[in-house]
């Protein structure tokens, strides 16, 4: 990958706030909302504040995804890549099994779910792997 197709490293910061940013106001709206509304319109509360947190969290997890780290050699970008890969089979198997064995579930939160289990599984898996790194490199020491 690229590191010019990455944004720079300061962009891991905004999404983390962006992906912090969603949880009070989701706390609060819940609470504090009527969810039963009969408003049925396209642009009700509910829906806006649906398509508002989800971009927060989306471009959140995006913009930490797909940040630069501070060294970012061959080696990172090779973890950066694998993490990818692994992301996007555990993606697929995640889609195809919820597909398969859920019944009356409404496909837009399939597809939520889906959006955001390749982001989160990237993140975590190459987090994980780049502290197991530093962490074998500090025990070698």
């Amino acid at each position: 990958m690229k590191t010019r197709f990455l944004f720079p490293y300061w962009f891991r910061y905004l999404g983390i706030a962006c992906f912090l940013v969603h949880i009070p106001i989701m706390l609060f709206f819940t609470k504090y909302h009527n969810m039963d509304s009969t408003d049925t319109g396209l642009f009700t509360g509910s829906h806006v504040f649906f398509i508002f947190t989800t971009l927060m969290v989306t471009i959140g997890l995006f913009l930490f995804a797909f940040s630069k780290e501070k060294i970012e050699d061959e080696q990172i970008m090779q973890l950066r890549r694998d993490s990818l890969q692994w992301a996007v089979y555990f993606n697929y198997v995640v889609l195809i099994t919820t597909l398969i064995f859920t019944e009356h579930m409404e496909i837009s939160h399939i597809m939520l779910l889906n959006m955001w289990t390749l982001l989160l599984f990237f993140i975590l898996r190459f987090q994980w792997v780049i502290f197991r790194l530093n962490w074998s490199a500090k025990k070698g020491d």
